[in-house]
């Protein structure tokens, strides 16, 4: 075991040198390396600072080239400056009279087209005003003739009515005294009919037979007494249809009911009330 291990420590020694000697080789090779890309770098940028300063010379030669540029386009540009502040009233003097010029131009043409559309609606309105004068004296001398013709109507419309109003108040007259004599009469013959029936001692059946006559004759005159109602209330509900359509007309034509001369009269009936139909239909006698 000894032996072996003086033999391993030997082997370990030797290896440890060797790997000691392979590093020292790589190391002087990695520094040798190093030295040369050094050296590389340094000649690189040695030249890059060369390059460098011949740039910035140069460039401080074309600085100061353009400083001077600057100073002579500097006092240049005073120079124009300077004459445009010289150049700027008679410029601005220059436009308001061109802007002046052109509004009195287009106020020219304007006006030019003003004129003509002004000929154009003259001679439409001259056109026009001919027509309606035509159509004016047209007008009046159909307005006169209307006016002739509503006078005329009026007065025969006038005279009409008075004329039915008339005829209506005296027809009314005669049918309500026809009215009062049939009852008066009716009356005189039931009280006649009873004074008989009391002082006669008749046969029962006489008297029934009697006074079924009786019936029939009263049944007979009131129904001549409901006819002539009824076309009393007829007669009497034409007379106020008249009366309101005479109205209307009037109205429709722009004459005042005042000026009539005279207020129409409606008639009424007694105990019965007329309906608001036509003139023939009226009410059921009351």
């Amino acid at each position: 075991m000894k032996v072996l291990r003086d033999e391993l420590d030997l082997r370990r020694k030797t290896e440890i040198h060797e790997v000691e000697e392979r590093k020292n080789g790589q190391i002087n090779t990695l520094m040798q390396r190093h030295e040369e890309a050094f050296t590389d770098i340094k000649n690189y940028y040695n030249d890059i600072t060369l390059n460098n300063l011949a740039l910035i010379s140069s460039l401080k030669e074309q600085m100061e080239d353009m400083r001077k540029k600057e100073e002579r386009l500097q006092r240049e540009m005073a120079e124009v400056a300077l004459q445009n502040r010289r150049l700027v009233d008679p410029l601005q003097k220059a436009r308001d009279e061109m802007a002046e010029m052109r509004r009195k131009l287009g106020d020219c043409e304007r006006d030019k087209q003003i004129l003509v559309s002004t000929k154009a609606r003259l001679k439409v309105t001259e056109k026009e005003l001919k027509d309606l004068q035509w159509e004016h004296e047209v007008l009046e001398q159909r307005f006169l003739k209307v006016q002739q013709e509503r006078d005329e109507l009026y007065r025969k419309f006038t005279a009409a009515i008075q004329e039915v109003q008339q005829k209506t108040g005296f027809k009314n007259l005669l049918l309500e005294r026809k009215l009062q004599v049939l009852s008066t009469a009716v009356e005189k013959r039931e009280v006649q009919f009873n004074e008989v029936l009391a002082a006669s001692n008749m046969d029962p059946a006489a008297l029934m037979l009697v006074s079924h006559k009786l019936e029939d004759v009263l049944e007979s005159k009131n129904t001549t007494i409901k006819d002539l109602q009824y076309e009393l209330a007829r007669v009497c509900k034409a007379h106020n249809d008249l009366l309101r359509t005479y109205e209307a007309k009037l109205l429709a034509f722009g004459i005042p009911l005042d000026n009539v001369g005279f207020k129409p009269l409606e008639t009424a009936v007694i105990g019965q009330t007329l309906g608001q139909g036509p003139a023939g239909l009226v009410a059921t006698p009351t």
